[in-house]
């Protein structure tokens, strides 16, 4: 039976250029810093963001919690959105490994108002904790994929200057933000201090993820990365994939938001009410079950039962992910089930 995965854009499998690249690494020990091919993504993803330096992470939940360690000490709070991915799924590390507490507020698509990031600091009392970050997302992943426009996030920049607080960034699909707006990668790491991205989702690497930011934090964030047994060796093996990914795997992510329009703009003519397509703005779009006749669980295992794979998601909705090994056949292949299960 064909299969069109859409559960993530994590499922992705490397490409022959990706896995030739891997096979002939050139690779040292990265503990020691000898790794050169790690060395050398390092340097460049550095550059490539307007930062001073950058640390390969094997994943993009021990980036997020390296680079928020970096900035705090324990007992401090993190403003966030109430959506953000390492407040609902990463086990709660941030409190657990850094002694650090969130404070979530409310926000739209993903975008914090400048006003409520202002009524969520505390006051310079020892009774409470010391609000010393604000974290942002982008794009959001609770919020199917929205983007952080750059402007907001300048503002979020301007209260926490104004306040002397830091600002990380959780720019896991920041490629996809980047592709949509035509806005730098480098422009939206300018607003944070540190900013974390996945080469393992739109980039379609195995494994992999970075933090940038300056010198001094990004020798805390490897300190910290060694702490949680992310110390690795022959590492190149891997890096040399995200070599591949940044030379070859950027530009074609406008790929996979036009078939995450299409995916939309099919399901909503399937369905009215199912799918808003204006929110459609990456390659993730969420569906809402109620109009095609299905409560999410029920649609997913239906679909799963025709070859077409997605998650339940937030109440009353699933999540469909478009990404590399997705193709615009697949899609049409995707719809003509949908439609079939619905009739």
């Amino acid at each position: 039976m064909r299969v069109v995965d859409l559960r993530s854009d994590t499922v992705t499998r490397p490409t022959p250029a990706m896995r030739k690249a891997m096979a002939e690494a050139e690779v040292g020990d990265d503990v020691f810093g000898e790794d050169p091919t790690t060395n050398s993504l390092q340097e460049r993803v550095a550059k490539m963001c307007g930062k001073e330096a950058a640390l390969f992470v094997p994943t993009g939940s021990m980036g997020n919690l390296v680079s928020l360690r970096a900035l705090t000490v324990p007992g401090d709070e993190v403003i966030c959105h109430d959506g953000a991915h390492f407040f609902h799924y990463e086990v709660s590390s941030l409190a657990a490994v850094a002694g650090v507490q969130t404070r979530p507020i409310a926000g739209n698509r993903g975008v914090l108002d400048p006003e409520g990031i202002v009524a969520a600091i505390r006051p310079p009392t020892y009774t409470f904790p010391r609000t010393r970050v604000i974290s942002l997302e982008n794009t959001h992943n609770l919020a199917g994929g929205a983007i952080y426009p750059i402007d907001d996030m300048r503002a979020a920049r301007k209260v926490a200057d104004e306040y002397g607080l830091s600002v990380h960034l959780d720019g896991a699909r920041i490629f996809n933000a980047s592709v949509a707006t035509s806005v730098p990668v480098a422009e939206y790491a300018a607003v944070a201090d540190t900013m974390t991205f996945c080469f393992s989702k739109g980039l379609g690497c195995p494994v992999g993820s970075m933090v940038v930011g300056s010198s001094e934090l990004i020798e805390k964030a490897h300190r910290f990365r060694k702490m949680h047994g992310g110390g690795m060796r022959q590492v190149g093996v891997l890096t040399a994939a995200c070599h591949v990914a940044l030379d070859t795997m950027i530009e074609r992510l406008a790929d996979d938001h036009e078939n995450a329009k299409r995916l939309a703009e099919g399901i909503a003519g399937i369905r009215e009410g199912a799918v808003e397509t204006d929110d459609v703005e990456t390659n993730m779009v969420l569906v809402t079950t109620q109009p095609l006749g299905y409560d999410p669980k029920g649609f997913a295992e239906a679909l799963a039962e025709r070859g077409v794979k997605f998650l339940p998601y937030q109440a009353g909705t699933v999540r469909m992910v478009t990404h590399h090994d997705i193709s615009a056949s697949d899609i049409e292949y995707a719809l003509e089930q949908i439609s079939l299960s619905v009739s």
